[in-house]
């Protein structure tokens, strides 16, 4: 699949829930406050599934805890887009952006292998 059907389907997906809410009368309750605190609750849900694992339980889910997890990531992303929707942007071409943005901060040669934030290995 090519970038750009990956990227019409991501819009296609954007269409769907917009549809969605406005079928329910829920546009009202997407401001994007309340979409941002929303993608925070879910986030918080989807951590619920990891506290208090080790390492090695955490990369490898019974199939059960995977798909809650799953559907915990699924709500995720579906905020992630309505707050794009409700605010206008272009996700597929910021997030192709903001790659870019990483590639300069975080060069490969320079940080293989380091979780060092990029401000401190340019002190360096």
């Amino acid at each position: 699949m090519s970038t750009d059907e990956s990227f019409q389907e991501m819009r296609d997906l954007q269409l769907r829930l917009r549809k969605f809410a406005q079928e329910r009368d829920w546009e009202q309750f997407h401001s994007p406050k309340n979409l941002a605190m929303a993608l925070i609750v879910e986030a918080g849900e989807l951590l619920e599934h990891f506290q208090w694992l080790t390492e090695p339980q955490s990369a490898s889910l019974p199939a059960e805890k995977l798909q809650q997890v799953a559907y915990e990531l699924a709500d995720i992303f579906i905020y992630t887009l309505r707050l794009a929707d409700r605010l206008q942007v272009d996700l597929p071409t910021t997030v192709l952006n903001k790659i870019a943005l990483n590639e300069k901060k975080y060069p490969a040669d320079k940080v293989r292998g380091s979780a060092k934030k990029y401000t401190e290995y340019q002190q360096e």
